[in-house]
């Protein structure tokens, strides 16, 4: 008897016609009617556009295609507290590149995770290896219904051998009998009967199955071939019904027409079982060795039918050992003779028949059933060992809808009368380092988010040092702004980097909109303006998004609404287009073919330029690109996982985990909330969320960041340890996020409370 009492599972269901819809509605039934008395639940996968009258068990509807709608089903899960979840996975029936979106459902999940999967690929694409691996983490266990699905876990994916299970697929307790009553039945009365079943499709093989009928016929000239199933409804979607009649016209052409049928529908469970039963012999001719799986093969075979197969990985096992006969991928010659030889045989098939039922009693659903529910149960308790082995966070953590309040001693501590200093030895200021325009930039940004309603503003004497830090780092001979001054206050280059150029035009711009003096305001106008023009020139994304951000504020004001030049903004936001669209492909939504720094603020660029010229593409691919990032940037255990420096400029592997660094929890942060101004998607607000909870130790460590008494924050974690130093752009970094969360906690932004959508 099993301890669990709620169950959910996730996958297609039943009336949707395809075979995860069946298996899924199968396994719950068998989980539902065994004796260890659980509630079931199914969270069932709707291709968009369609609509299903689907049963009370369905409490769920996720709109394969609708990002938001993988959020709302995790909490759904959640609140209704289950306490194991059953994924089937097959990459085609969910959303994002190849099927993604799945992975920001599994990474929210507060309970453990067992995944089916139906499909695993030997040779997958690099998409489909990211999404794999990202699942297979996300789980508590991994099953497989053939032992080939194990040894590829093991030698392509790298899966531990005890996080891997093997249960066969599950088949209907059906007695063993003779087929003449069910042909009768059917029309085919004293006919040799050869039965297909399932959706229609080209990898299916049924054109070698008609090319072979002349043989047969030449031994059973009574022998019908029937085909039963309804076209793939994709297929019919691509192209109407034109597979089925281009098969139909094969047959018309061997002259066999008489003794192929074709039954056109979707059976239930009991009129499938009466097929099945009336069949001689059961022909799988499928093209495709790589399929791990076969729910009509593993029907067939448990009914005790003798079957003749091509040898994909599922029929290569299931039918070894004389339990069934295997033919050569494509050879209809092979096919024609070994049906043929069995319908001329009586006592070969029916000695065949009984070799396959009798291995087959392991199988029937309820079996399969007390495997899983064992599996399931493992997974609980080991789900609960990790929960109560995880360290505490402690008990200062507050809950992230209501934020810490704002510290800001040790940023006041990291200033002297020159500005903010570059780096701290642990919590004490680093002369030895200096300063640089980067950190005065971004604690100008601070000083600006805090004179907003609900905060104290920086003194206006540490703002003013601010801006003269950045006014003299301005070149006019160069037309540059210099980064890197010694404590000595002597310049250590003519002028800095473009990145630091366009981040201090973005303070500037957004002084020029939120600075506390009118003056100052003016000041940081002129001197915007004066830096602006060089823009053009630059080559680096990040500088063109920082310039988009502090154009965005800048242009808010009436006054630089009328000065900003009018294309400006056009050529930066159609340059970040235009890199996108060279380097994106289906399984890579980004700018670049790296990852690095401030990532979050390309997309935010985007998203915040396309709001203010009204350009949907814009936002439309700022959205697309900071979807895909913060997938990237989410660990399967559901924390935030900012993109490490060990990961920089690398796309050939999966990001890598560190160092991790606070300047990437704040860029997220910021372009999360930009999302939800564009889009009202809550699922931002969750993302922020999770974003700035990395800070207070929901990350790999769990571990804090932060010293919420003087708003300290470390330099970042490594593999082993956070970094213990607390430099100016880490103590900049943890305010501005902060300052973001009291914004919108503000404002009444709070993650809006799920209602399921009951069907």
């Amino acid at each position: 008897m099993s301890g669990l009492n709620r169950i959910a599972f996730i996958g297609n269901s039943l009336p949707r016609r395809c075979g995860i819809a069946t298996f899924t509605t199968d396994l719950q039934e068998a989980i539902a009617g065994s004796d260890a008395d659980v509630e079931t639940g199914i969270v069932a996968m709707t291709d968009h556009e369609h609509t299903y009258a689907y049963p009370s068990v369905v409490r769920l509807q996720v709109n394969d295609d609708r990002y938001g709608d993988y959020g709302r089903a995790a909490e759904f899960l959640n609140g209704a507290r289950y306490e194991v979840v059953s994924l089937q996975h097959e990459f085609g029936i969910f959303g994002g590149d190849a099927g993604g979106h799945v992975t920001g459902l599994l990474s929210r999940l507060s309970m453990p995770v067992v995944t089916t999967l139906h499909t695993v690929l030997a040779r997958p694409t690099p998409a489909q290896r990211n999404v794999m691996e990202r699942v297979i983490e996300s789980s508590a266990t991994i099953v497989v219904m053939a032992e080939k699905g194990r040894e590829l876990l093991s030698s392509v994916y790298r899966v531990p051998a005890e996080k891997i299970e093997v249960i066969p697929h599950g088949i209907p307790d059906f007695p063993f009998v003779e087929p003449d009553e069910a042909k009768a039945r059917h029309g085919f009365a004293g006919r040799g009967v050869i039965l297909t079943f399932g959706l229609l499709s080209p990898n299916k093989g049924i054109e070698v199955m008609i090319d072979a009928m002349p043989e047969i016929l030449k031994s059973r000239p009574d022998a019908v071939y029937v085909v039963l199933g309804a076209t793939h409804p994709n297929l019919v979607r691509q192209e109407g019904e034109t597979y089925r009649e281009s098969l139909q016209a094969r047959a018309r052409e061997l002259g066999v027409e008489g003794h192929v049928v074709f039954l056109d529908q979707f059976v239930d469970q009991a009129t499938l079982l009466g097929f099945i039963s009336m069949c001689d012999v059961y022909v799988t001719p499928y093209l495709n060795e790589a399929q791990m799986t076969s729910g009509t093969l593993a029907y067939s075979f448990g009914l005790g039918k003798a079957v003749v197969s091509t040898p994909y990985w599922h029929a290569r096992e299931l039918l070894a050992e004389g339990r069934g006969i295997l033919v050569p991928f494509g050879d209809s010659d092979a096919i024609g003779r070994e049906i043929a030889s069995l319908l001329t045989n009586d006592e070969r098939r029916l000695s065949m028949r009984a070799r396959a039922y009798a291995s087959s009693r392991s199988m029937t659903w309820g079996r399969t059933a007390e495997r899983y529910l064992a599996t399931f149960e493992a997974a609980r308790r080991g789900h609960r060992l990790r929960v109560i082995t995880r360290p505490a966070l402690g008990p200062t953590i507050p809950p992230i809808d209501v934020p810490p309040p704002m510290r800001i001693g040790h940023l006041l501590s990291m200033c002297d009368d020159t500005g903010l200093f570059q780096h701290a030895l642990h919590c004490v200021p680093d002369r030895s380092h200096g300063y640089c325009v980067d950190d005065n930039a971004r604690a100008l940004l601070l000083s600006c988010a805090l004179n907003g309603p609900g905060e104290q503003p920086l003194s206006d004497l540490l703002t003013t040092r601010l801006a003269a830090f950045i006014q003299h780092a301005w070149n006019p001979d160069t037309r540059r702004f210099r980064n890197f001054m010694s404590f000595d206050r002597r310049w250590l280059e003519d002028m800095g980097s473009e990145d630091s150029h366009g981040r201090t035009l973005w303070a500037l711009g957004e002084a020029t909109r939120s600075d506390s003096s009118p003056s100052r305001r003016r000041w940081a106008a002129a001197l915007f303006m004066e830096a602006l023009p060089v823009v053009e020139s630059f080559g680096s994304p990040r500088a063109w998004a920082f310039t988009l951000i502090g154009l965005d504020a800048y242009c808010s004001t009436p006054a630089g609404e009328a000065s900003a030049p009018a294309h400006l903004r056009r050529l930066l936001a159609d340059r970040l287009m235009a890199i996108l669209s060279a380097v994106e492909t289906a399984d890579w939504t980004w700018f670049e073919e790296g990852l690095a720094y401030d990532n979050a603020r390309l997309s935010q660029a985007l998203i915040v330029t396309g709001m203010a010229l009204d350009v949907s593409a814009y936002v439309e691919a700022g959205i697309r690109s900071l979807r895909w990032l913060m997938l990237r940037q989410t660990a399967p255990a559901g924390f935030f996982r900012p993109i490490g420096t060990d990961s920089f400029s690398d796309r050939r592997q999966a990001p890598r985990a560190f160092d991790q660094q606070p300047l990437e929890a704040t860029a997220s942060i910021a372009a999360c909330l930009a999302g939800l101004r564009a889009d009202g998607d809550t699922d931002w607000e969750v993302e922020a969320g999770r974003a700035f909870a990395w800070f207070l130790g929901d990350n790999d460590l769990a571990v804090a960041l932060v010293d919420l008494e003087t708003g300290s924050c470390r330099d970042g974690l490594h593999p082993d340890r956070p970094n213990e130093n607390r430099g100016g752009e880490s103590v900049v970094s943890y305010l501005l996020g902060l300052a973001d969360m009291r914004q919108l906690a503000r404002q009444g932004a709070v993650r809006a409370r799920f209602t399921p959508r009951l069907v």
